[in-house]
């Protein structure tokens, strides 16, 4: 729903009626991961997608009877080649969607959490889809020191319910995941099988995600550009005044003008696991001192740039300062998948390539080469040290 945030704020604050699909399950090879949503207000204009073009016609039509009803709705698609012109996924996934409609004041969960998602401040709206009638369609909205909205009415359990789906809630905003959550009438966390149980879709919307491009070179600014494609609020940082230069740097969401360490040093409590970490100096005196650093943070990439030679020189510098073999092989270097890149550009879709594996458990091979499921789990299942060859030269 983040991505669609702006426009449904907009209803929202018009009085505006409307109904948000959204995906909150999927298996096999689908299109879209949970949390993707599309919206559908009551004169018919829609935004965002939940399947990239397979279901949107049917779903589009179940917004708007969810409009008309004021009816939450839980609809499953799937494959069926039993019918050329049956509503499926091309794909052969399964697609779980969640329909809800929406009226301005109505539900004081809902109208916080949307407000809160626009404002960028971090929340998580938890959902009831599946469970008694009473509760279908239930939301509390979660802040780190707030809720908003209850599960009434409900059955007497609800008081357990509710602080256990608060808890767990926020214990899911604090890591920013967005997935099931199924707890019993008294709270107790349950399996999906298990008979008399509460269903919550959790949606966690935290900040964009942090890529800092350490280094003011010419490769930087192709860099930064992707990272913002990529949805990253990117920082430059460099030492030297004459090269960090918003001119030079029009893409970032800021350019910092200090010595690396010392930057990253001031950043420890705006860091976090999706934190990326593009160090491209390639110059001792500034990545020795930094990914002494860097590599002992819990961020989720650190890269670095350099030739081969380059590459060996910075590890036995950083085992003479005291990092281990296992803090070392975190790092990504030479920075970057082998694409044969020569350019600025072409190295930046080397460098976003590698980020995007690293996150997504990617094999890094052609998709022509296998035969397995094109959508990978977020656990990642390949080797994150394997050595990859690299054209890049210091």
């Amino acid at each position: 729903m983040q991505d669609i945030a702006e426009q449904l704020q907009s209803w929202h604050a018009s009085g505006r009626s409307f109904a948000v699909a959204t995906v909150v399950g999927v298996s096999g090879s689908a299109p879209r991961d949970p949390g993707a949503a599309l919206a559908v207000d009551a004169s018919g204009e829609a935004i965002g997608s939940v399947s990239g073009g397979c279901v949107e016609g049917a779903v589009y039509e179940l917004c708007r009877e969810a409009i008309a009803s004021g009816e939450p709705v839980l609809e499953r698609f799937g494959y069926s080649d039993e019918d050329a012109f049956a509503v499926g996924l091309t794909c052969g996934g399964i697609l779980d969607v969640f329909v809800q409609p929406i009226t301005p004041g109505a539900d004081a969960a809902l109208d916080a959490g949307i407000t809160y998602i626009a404002s960028g401040t971090p929340v998580s709206l938890a959902r009831v889809i599946d469970g008694p009638a009473g509760l279908l369609g239930a939301t509390v909205a979660v802040t780190a020191d707030s809720h908003h909205g209850t599960l009434s009415p409900a059955p007497s359990t609800t008081g357990a319910l509710e602080r256990a789906a608060v808890a767990q809630t926020r214990a899911m905003l604090d890591s920013g995941r967005t997935g099931r959550v199924v707890l019993g009438l008294d709270g107790r966390p349950c399996d999906d099988d298990e008979q008399g149980t509460v269903t919550f879709f959790v949606e966690s919307y935290v900040p964009s995600p942090r890529m800092i491009v350490f280094g003011a070179v010419d490769f930087a600014a192709a860099v930064v550009r992707i990272g913002k494609f990529l949805g990253y609020r990117v920082t430059v940082c460099d030492a030297r005044p004459v090269f960090a230069t918003e001119r030079r740097f029009p893409d970032a969401d800021e350019v910092v003008v200090d010595w690396p360490h010392r930057y990253l040093d001031s950043q420890l409590e705006k860091i976090d696991g999706r934190t990326v970490l593009c160090v491209l100096t390639h110059d001792a005196k500034f990545d020795i001192p930094l990914l002494e650093r860097a590599l002992r943070l819990p961020v989720g990439y650190v890269g670095a740039m350099g030739s081969r030679r380059t590459h060996r020189d910075r590890n036995a510098r950083l085992r003479e300062v005291g990092l281990t073999d296992a803090e070392i092989a975190r790092l990504r270097s030479p920075i970057g998948l082998d694409l044969g890149a020569r350019t600025p550009e072409e190295t930046a879709v080397s460098v976003a390539a590698e980020i995007i594996a690293h996150r997504r458990g990617g094999s890094c091979l052609p998709l022509s080469a296998g035969n397995g499921p094109i959508h990978h789990d977020l656990t990642r299942t390949a080797d994150p040290d394997q050595d990859k060859p690299h054209p890049h030269a210091a």
